[in-house]
């Protein structure tokens, strides 16, 4: 048997979802961009919401908005796919690295004030795997030091912590839609903030901050544009949302059946012990973006993927620590050490097949496969 690492959520009406755009005029950013704008700022409860070229765009931007530039410094967890710090580099600024939780795996907010100076800007936090920060206790912190949240949600748009969804209480949260993400229009992304400053910055900032956009001067009366300064191109088009648009009406339903897979997968794991998953806290809705495992004797991570892939499970490693990149040692003079419990969970991480495709024998495959190996093996 073969299983797939991820299989997307794209079904029929999508389909005609996306051929209603292209029989139309428009196929770059109008009417089906702001239809699933206003989809997006009603599920996750805040005012506005601003599609982008791609998640690490919607960082960038971010920080652009706040002013962050050269010699500023933005804190950020070293566990996280490298667009996160990238976004931090790409504005000059440093990015500074916190270690992670060993209970959730997310950054480690006890340690965070150790590392703010009055360089400290920002931080973008990293909802990692399935399960938000405790954006509350973040917020007694950065408000003490005057420091904006960035809520890197690449991973969610489902997550919840107690009536908090991301952005609620943060500057904003910035939103995946690549290929292998809950809901998906291949790539993409997206903001969401409740400042309708930010929001009409962004809307200009997407589209080399021209003052009229194609659509908008369409119509019985052209309306010349102007560009007040020089800025970039990262809007999202009709046709990439096209395929959002029932997905994210049914993201509550695709969500149960992830739950209930790795549901299944807790219940046939617990008496392995020679693997564990991040704790679950109570209260808090789970996106459920990811199911990794820890092989708790780390140095036989790669037996496991090697035994999996063996088997025809397609399987994952999320992720490498970005601070033992060849870029960021070089530049930062980064050592292993230095964030012992993110090396520790890069050291020792599987990610296995999540999706709502998967079949219940394919679960089963993956849970007596896994459940099968051994060191004798």
């Amino acid at each position: 048997m073969k299983v797939e690492f991820y299989k997307h959520n794209i079904w029929i009406i999508d389909v005609f979802n996306l051929l209603k755009v292209l029989k139309g005029i428009f196929l770059t950013t109008w009417k089906t961009v702001d239809k699933f704008e206003r989809k997006l700022s009603l599920y996750t409860w805040n005012k506005y919401s601003i599609w982008m070229k791609s998640c690490t765009i919607a960082l960038f931007l971010s920080l652009k908005y706040f002013n962050i530039w050269k010699w500023d410094e933005v804190i950020t967890t070293p566990l996280s796919f490298v667009s996160t710090a990238n976004s931090i580099e790409h504005t000059w600024a440093k990015p500074v690295f916190v270690d992670v939780d060993k209970k959730t795996w997310n950054i480690d907010l006890k340690k965070i004030e150790w590392k703010i100076t009055s360089k400290t800007k920002a931080i973008i936090v990293v909802h990692l795997y399935w399960q938000m920060v405790d954006i509350v206790k973040l917020k007694w912190i950065t408000d003490k030091y005057n420091i904006k949240i960035i809520e890197d949600s690449a991973h969610c748009v489902e997550w919840e912590n107690n009536w908090i969804r991301p952005w609620n209480i943060s500057n904003c949260a910035c939103f995946s839609f690549s290929t292998i993400k809950n809901i998906t229009s291949w790539e993409w992304g997206a903001i969401s903030t409740n400042d309708k400053s930010m929001s009409d910055w962004l809307k200009k900032a997407r589209l080399h901050w021209i003052s009229k956009s194609a659509a908008q001067r369409y119509g019985l009366t052209y309306e010349h544009y102007d560009m007040e300064f020089l800025w970039y191109k990262s809007n999202m088009t009709n046709i990439d949302a096209s395929l959002l648009l029932n997905q994210i009406d049914n993201i509550d339903k695709l969500l149960l059946k992830r739950e209930r897979i790795s549901q299944k997968y807790n219940d046939w794991f617990k008496n392995n012990e020679n693997i564990g998953y991040p704790d679950v806290l109570l209260n808090w809705v789970h996106a459920r973006h990811l199911y990794t495992i820890l092989i708790k004797d780390s140095w036989l991570r790669d037996t496991y993927i090697y035994k999996l892939q063996k088997a025809w499970i397609w399987v994952a490693v999320n992720f490498r620590t970005i601070h033992l990149m060849s870029y960021y040692k070089k530049k930062y003079s980064y050592k292993r050490g230095d964030f012992p419990n993110a090396e520790f969970y890069w050291d020792a991480t599987i990610s296995i097949p999540l999706y709502p495709k998967l079949r219940n024998s394919e679960i089963n495959y993956i849970i007596k496969i896994i459940n099968s190996i051994n060191y004798a093996t």
